[in-house]
């Protein structure tokens, strides 16, 4: 999170600053699912291509209960939907990060921690520490991505409310053996009337055969919970060894496998917790340390990453000054009931299954995905249009087959969202009315400069010669977004998430609209 968090800054000219206690990048696979949406993020920032170089697919699961094979999930999504999952080692996705954030310019300096800070008017007093001593630095605003034990989180002095699981488990990367389709994670248990008495879940990484295998503790590996306060990840000084995880598949694979070639192993507990404020002022805490939970469908990361690019944007305003009152607000009220939301859900989850007691698979996938979570209610988010299609605080959907006279190819509509700013996407179905959308366009980006990209989109055969001007040649943008015979316009957030929508838009109604983020 600290590092999406430094990117996304650098990529706005924003000097940031990463600090970790760790001397060495960990390289452990503590996360591994990536979900859709974290892909999206990821193309926006320009890092998708080299994530998905280190990725694994991860196209479904495959369950067995007493032996046999009991169910087969196949993880499919919508068309309009450019990424399906994926499996990277949380210490490849930290390298990822790590060179887009160098080739920034921004740095990362190890072994270096904060013990305590300051909040100030005009900006944070950080004490530091490394191998030589502590010394202070003076920063602007101070995000805290520093985990389920944070000083951050601590130094604000807010709640984090939750329990602890009782169960203790044990994690290993290590290669498998077997003839079991690639690509697809698996789930063997054991049942008696009807509890599960012993689990064994593999989830496939980069290399051939290589599996992040989780299961109960074996019981020589069993430890009391530690004193430190939340008993919430890896501990260090038990580790399971490869006779451990053979012994884990010699009882539960569903054929006879070898394993091999053991990475790292890890004993782990795990905590569902909330923090009672996501930050204010010049102090803000985001992933572990504003949420944990369990592992279930892969939230946790990708839900960091997520606060992170909620955050950031809004922060680079607010350091230019370009950041409307208030702004800096919205983090805690939209970010805080998705972390709700998340830790409510997994924690039932792990205890019940995913989406158990619903009954519409499509649902249950695209919420995985993290595809359906958004911001309706937002302080910053306004809707004048009722109808069908994206409301606004939802995320803006992608639609490919939108054609640009200068270019040979088709472009998708994600592909316009690709920069640091705000888009406006404005619709014109009738001929007569597109070069008002051009002059419209051309108003709000002498208004807003370099904060806003505006494109006038229209149907097949309708836009003419224009360099902001897209057909959308086969109907699919105006179906996703429920565009019709009415001018339109939305205002698509630098996260990717709608902020405004209207019919028959004026260049007054956009511009108090975002007004209220920015400093126009």
């Amino acid at each position: 999170m600290g590092l999406t968090a430094a990117v996304e800054l650098r990529r706005r000219g924003i000097d940031a600053t990463v600090i970790d206690r760790l001397t060495e990048p960990a390289r452990y696979a503590k996360a591994v699912g990536i979900q859709p949406r974290t892909l999206e993020v990821w193309d926006a920032m320009g890092i998708a291509r080299s994530a998905l170089d280190v990725s694994a697919p991860m196209l479904g699961q495959i369950v067995f209960v007493d032996g046999r094979e009991a169910m087969r999930i196949d993880l499919e999504l919508p068309d309009d939907v450019p990424y399906r999952f994926a499996c990277i080692p949380q210490y490849a996705t930290e390298d990822v990060l790590a060179r887009a954030l160098t080739d920034l310019g921004g740095t990362v300096r190890r072994g270096v921690e904060l013990t305590s800070f300051t909040e100030g008017a005009d900006g944070v007093v950080a004490t530091l520490r490394d191998a030589d001593g502590s010394w202070e630095c003076t920063t602007e605003y101070l995000v805290g991505c520093d985990g389920a034990h944070s000083a951050v989180r601590k130094g604000l002095g807010v709640s984090f409310d939750g329990d602890a699981f009782p169960e203790e488990y044990m994690l290993a990367d290590v290669e498998l053996g077997w003839s079991l389709p690639a690509g697809y994670g698996i789930r063997s248990m054991t049942t008696s009337d009807g509890a599960t008495t012993d689990l064994m879940v593999c989830i496939p990484l980069p290399g051939r055969g290589r599996y992040r295998v989780s299961s109960f503790v074996a019981p020589d590996l069993a430890t009391p919970p530690s004193e430190r306060g939340i008993a919430h990840g890896m501990e260090a000084e038990h580790r399971p060894t490869l006779a451990h995880i053979q012994a884990l598949a010699d009882r539960l694979a569903p054929e006879p496998t070898r394993v091999s070639a053991l990475r790292w192993s890890s004993v782990f507990r795990i905590s569902h917790r909330i923090v009672g404020s996501y930050g204010t002022g010049r102090v803000f805490v985001a992933g572990d340390a504003a949420h944990i939970h369990p592992p279930t469908g892969a939230q946790g990361m990708n839900t960091g990453i997520q606060d992170a690019y909620d955050l950031c944007w809004k922060l680079a305003l607010a350091v230019t000054g370009r950041a409307a009152d208030g702004l800096l607000a919205s983090y805690d009220a939209e970010r805080r009931p998705i972390g709700e939301e998340v830790v409510g859900r997994t924690v039932r989850d792990a205890r019940e299954g995913i989406g158990a007691g619903e009954n519409d698979p499509t649902t249950i996938m695209l919420r995985e995905a993290q595809l359906l979570l958004g911001y309706r209610g937002s302080p910053i988010v306004d809707d004048a249009v009722a109808g069908s299609g994206p409301s606004a605080g939802d995320r803006a959907p992608d639609a490919r087959g939108l054609r640009q006279a200068p270019v040979a190819v088709p472009t998708r509509l994600h592909d316009l969202l690709r920069h640091p700013g705000h888009t406006v996407i404005l619709w014109s179905s009738d001929p007569g009315d597109v070069d008002a959308a051009d002059d419209l366009a051309d108003t709000l980006i002498e208004r807003a400069g370099d904060l806003l990209r505006a494109y006038v989109l229209t149907p097949a055969g309708v836009a003419g010669a224009s360099g902001r001007r897209f057909e959308d040649d086969c109907g699919r943008a105006a179906a996703t977004y429920g565009f019709g015979a009415a001018a339109e316009a939305v205002v698509v957030r630098p996260d990717g998430y709608l902020a405004f929508r209207t019919t028959n838009p004026t260049a007054d109604a956009l511009l108090t609209h975002l007004g209220r983020v920015l400093r126009l």
